[in-house]
C-alpha cells in the first residue's frame, strides 16, 4: 500500500471513532459505566486492525465499531424505559458512611478499603472522616459526599441574605474577534464596545478575551506581548 493509502486509512479510522464516540453521547465520555467502558475499550481494540495489518479490509474494522455503538444507543434507550434494566447494566449506588457511621460491611462487598475512601475525601477537600455525614460510591467510581452540618461553609441563606439573580458572563470578543450575537443579545453596540477599549488605551485586537458578568462590569483581558524576559517558567 502506497504512503497516500496509509494516511488515508489512518485518517478514515481516526474519524470513525470520533463519530461513534460522538454518537454515544456525551454521558458516556464524561461518565463511563462498566458496560461504556467495555464498549469504548473494544471500539480502541477493533479501530486498530485495520491499522496493524494493511491487508484487512477497511469494513472489518468500520462495521464492528457500527454494531458496538448501535448495541450501546440501543441498550441506553432500553435502560431510559426499564427500570430493572438500568439496575442490572449500571447497577446501584453503594453508601459507604451513612449517618457518620463508615458501612464497613458494604465497604467489603464493593472491594473498597479505608484507603480509597480516605483518597476520594481528600479529593473533595475532606480530610477528617468524622466530618462526613454521608458517602456514596456512585456506580461511575466517583464518591459523593455530604458533609455534617456544622462542617458546612456558611452561606448567604444561613445569613438571610437574599443576593441578586446572577447570570453566565456574556464573552464580547474572544481573540481580538469581536462576537457581534452576544453584543446584539445585550442590546450593545460597536461603537460602545470599541469606546469601552479607547478609555483603557486598548484597542479590540489588543484583547485576548473581553466579556460582561451579570453586574454589568466589563473585563478585559489582554493578549501577551512576545517577551521571553516576563516568562514565567515552572519547575
Amino acid at each position: 500500500m502506497t504512503f497516500i493509502g496509509i494516511v488515508y486509512r489512518t485518517l478514515l479510522i481516526y474519524l470513525s471513532v470520533l463519530f461513534v464516540m460522538r454518537l454515544m453521547g456525551k454521558r458516556e465520555v464524561g461518565q463511563l459505566s462498566t458496560f461504556d467502558l467495555v464498549v469504548a475499550i473494544m471500539i480502541a481494540e477493533v479501530a486498530v486492525f485495520p491499522l496493524e495489518d494493511l491487508a484487512v479490509p477497511l469494513y472489518a474494522g468500520l462495521v464492528p465499531m457500527l454494531v458496538l455503538v448501535s448495541a450501546e444507543v440501543l441498550l441506553s434507550y432500553l435502560c431510559l424505559k426499564f427500570k430493572a434494566l438500568r439496575r442490572i447494566v449500571d447497577g446501584c449506588p453503594s453508601v459507604l458512611i451513612f449517618r457518620g457511621e463508615i458501612m464497613d460491611r458494604e465497604m467489603r462487598r464493593q472491594r473498597y478499603n479505608i484507603n480509597d475512601l480516605m483518597g476520594q475525601l481528600r479529593e473533595k477537600n475532606v480530610f477528617n472522616i468524622s466530618d462526613v455525614e454521608y458517602a456514596i460510591l456512585e456506580t461511575t467510581g466517583e464518591l459523593t459526599v455530604m458533609v455534617k452540618s456544622t462542617k458546612r461553609p456558611v452561606t448567604l441563606e444561613d445569613l438571610n441574605i437574599t443576593p441578586s439573580h446572577e447570570v453566565i458572563p456574556v464573552p464580547l470578543v474572544l481573540d481580538g474577534e469581536v462576537i457581534q450575537e452576544n453584543l446584539d443579545y445585550l442590546n450593545l453596540s460597536h461603537s460602545w464596545l470599541e469606546g469601552e477599549f479607547k478609555k483603557r488605551n486598548l484597542t479590540v485586537k489588543d484583547a485576548l478575551y473581553a466579556g460582561m458578568d451579570s453586574q454589568g462590569n466589563l473585563f478585559i483581558s489582554k493578549k501577551q506581548a512576545r517577551d521571553r524576559n516576563k516568562e514565567i517558567i515552572l519547575t
